[in-house]
């Protein structure tokens, strides 16, 4: 009788799981090494096709392909996981107790290795450079963007803030000086800086305006700027021996991001109401420089992005530029928001997409019961949900970037692409994009992190570890709480509710009916477009609009039941929006897999169809289209095939 005996296992022998091998997130053929490589993360190869023509395909597909390689290299993780456990920290004083003004914040070389290859891969620059003219170069910045926001342990928040800072600034380059002599010249030199993808030259901004007693409410910012006289304006220098200005900001600004940022953007009370000012980190002391009457008072303990030291602050005397018209600074400092709130939406989408990937790398390398975890149909069934719940999310940012695009550079730039007919001008272009950017920021950043905490559960213990070994590659639990931050920085889903219904009063925008006069007409045209072969999708999404409708009609009018209803308006826009996107996409070529997904969005969050929930469908084939979804048509069981 043969011997049965069990063997004990120990921390060195018996079963160890395979490490999960993350593919490429995108592959370009024109840049792929051999047949085999694939893109992992399908959705993108949707997107390039319809936004972009061949020319941009293909330099950006080049981009986006080498970006996706960067980011698995063991040097760039290591950076990832130094920049996360060796945080921020504080030298406020000097060896004899002075206040240190010189250096005060220590941030990690992985911190700082990780904003240089931002900057150098034009996270930026790219959607300023004014010799690409034949593409939309918002999707060239936010594509390239998207295949390494995962990766740089929130040194996109003050990338972020600086491509704010720089749309901002670029408004007014062709202001007068008037009454500050030599403003021209430093905002130009700051805006060059802002959008260099020179290392050696390129500056990031801050944005600092939250304070104790307003929070998302800037009006009441209690920093004040005083104007100083035409003798004493004319003292001291900044960094670049540039002029420092004529205005002296004292304050405390309460949570500041980006404090090792080179200028900052801010908020402050002037005699003639909320201004908004230019502001130079340093200015010249000696044959140095120092902090320009910039204190800061400590560092913000959070639950996630602990590598990115956000600060309290205490300004005495900072000498800065007014930009703008004086008591103006909220409409000023709108055009900053616009861009960053966008910039979160796609943060979420690409947390989101590592997160996936980490799933389907998992999905294929684990065993349960002796199968792998890919032949476990319910585990497919809820993975593919998942996913078409991220390609509804990223096909919503993904246009806004597109209008954003074609409000900078005029709807032609989309000319000769699938999507050209979804942006049929620069009027419609100009107020979807003031409707859908607080969709956007609200409804994604928050399927965001109800995206990753499924792609934790998907791992079991493992995704709920802080996994910094194997240069973090499997790290969900700090991805989940970096992420969680999108959802509160730049205004919570409330804040963007009550933005909402602003835009559907705003007289200014559509004279005050953009869902009946804009968005429902944008709506109609793109599902007659599909009706003839998504006609069951397209009626579900018609009631959906009609339901819209008619409680804009009923609220519009009624500012409390307006503000109650937010929440009702983000949701509804968002999804027949999404769907609306989904549903062109598809028609376009009837591919598949974006067919499928067309349709589960719609039955999932339109019409709520219950057919599944009753078992009443062809499950077998259903599962196969679960994996196709999941794991990509590309995808080979190995070493069994699974059986349904």
């Amino acid at each position: 009788m043969a011997d049965h005996t069990p063997v004990s296992s120990s921390s060195t022998t018996g079963f160890f799981q395979q490490l999960p091998t993350l593919l490429p997130q995108y592959t370009s053929g024109d840049s792929a090494t051999n047949s085999s490589e694939v893109t992992d993360d399908a959705v993108l190869n949707r997107l390039i096709k319809q936004y972009l023509p061949p020319i941009g395909q293909k330099d950006i597909g080049k981009a986006m392909h080498d970006m996706s390689r960067l980011v698995l290299t063991p040097e760039i993780l290591n950076h990832a996981v130094e920049a996360e456990t060796v945080t921020p920290y504080l030298r406020p004083l000097t060896t004899f107790g002075e206040i240190n003004e010189n250096d005060p914040l220590v941030t990690c070389q992985g911190w700082k290795a990780l904003k240089a290859v931002g900057i150098q891969s034009g996270v930026v620059s790219s959607a300023y450079d004014e010799s690409v003219t034949s593409y939309n170069r918002r999707l060239h910045q936010f594509l390239v963007n998207h295949t390494w926001h995962h990766t740089s342990t929130l040194t996109m928040c003050p990338m972020t803030m600086t491509d704010g800072a720089a749309s901002l600034i670029s408004k007014h380059l062709e202001d007068e000086d008037g009454d500050q002599p030599g403003r021209l010249t430093v905002l130009k030199e700051c805006y060059r800086r802002l959008t260099s993808d020179n290392q050696a030259e390129a500056w990031t901004s801050g944005q600092w305006m939250t304070e104790r007693s307003g929070g998302s409410d800037v009006r009441g910012t209690e920093t004040v700027a005083t104007r100083l006289s035409l003798e004493t304006s004319q003292e001291g220098q900044d960094s670049l021996s540039q002029p420092l200005g004529p205005w002296s900001i004292d304050g405390f600004k309460w949570f500041s991001s980006a404090t090792d940022s080179d200028m900052t953007m801010l908020l402050a009370q002037t005699s003639k109401g909320l201004s908004a000012f230019v502001v130079p980190m340093r200015r010249k002391a000696g044959n140095g420089t120092r902090l320009n009457g910039i204190r800061i008072s400590r560092l913000k303990n959070k639950m996630g992005t602990k590598g990115l030291p956000t600060a309290e602050l205490e300004l005495k005397g900072a000498r800065g530029w007014l930009l703008g018209q004086e008591g103006k600074g909220i409409r000023e400092i709108s055009t900053i928001l616009n861009i960053t709130r966008l910039h979160t939406g796609a943060g979420s989408v690409s947390y989101w997409s590592r997160g996936l990937a980490v799933s389907r790398a998992y999905t294929k390398a684990r065993k349960v019961r002796g199968a792998y975890l890919y032949e476990n149909l319910q585990h497919n069934y809820w993975m593919a949900g998942e996913t078409v719940k991220y390609w509804g999310a990223i096909s919503l940012t993904f246009f806004g970037v597109a209008l954003l695009g074609c409000n900078e550079q005029g709807v032609g730039v989309m000319k000769g692409t699938l999507s050209e007919a979804l942006i049929p001008n620069d009027e419609v272009a100009r107020d979807l994009l003031r409707l859908l950017t607080p969709v956007i920021k609200a409804q994604v950043s928050m399927a965001g992190v109800a995206g990753i905490r499924a792609n934790m559960e998907c791992l079991g213990g493992v995704g709920y570890c802080e996994n910094q070994e194997d240069g973090g590659i499997l790290n969900l639990a700090k991805i989940f709480r970096d992420s969680v931050v999108q959802t509160i920085w730049e205004g919570t889903v409330s804040v963007m509710a009550d933005d909402v219904g602003r835009v559907l009063r705003d007289e200014r925008i559509a004279k005050g009916r953009i869902i009946e006069d804009v968005f429902a007409p944008w709506v109609k045209r793109t599902l007659n477009s599909c009706s003839q072969k998504f006609s069951t999708e397209c009626a579900a999404v018609q009631k959906r609009l009609n339901a819209l409708l008619q409680l804009v009609s009923r609220v519009k009018t009624n500012p409390p039941q307006l503000e109650y209803s937010g929440r009702w308006l983000l949701d509804h826009i968002e999804v027949i929006a999404t769907a609306v996107l989904l549903l062109h996409d598809a028609n376009t070529d009837n591919d598949e897999v974006t067919c499928h997904i067309a349709r589960r969005y719609v039955s999932s969050k339109v019409s709520e169809d219950t057919l599944k929930q009753r078992g009443d469908i062809d499950w077998a084939a259903e599962a196969i289209m679960d994996r196709k979804i999941f794991l990509g048509v590309d995808f080979v069981p190995s070493p069994i095939e699974p059986k349904l």
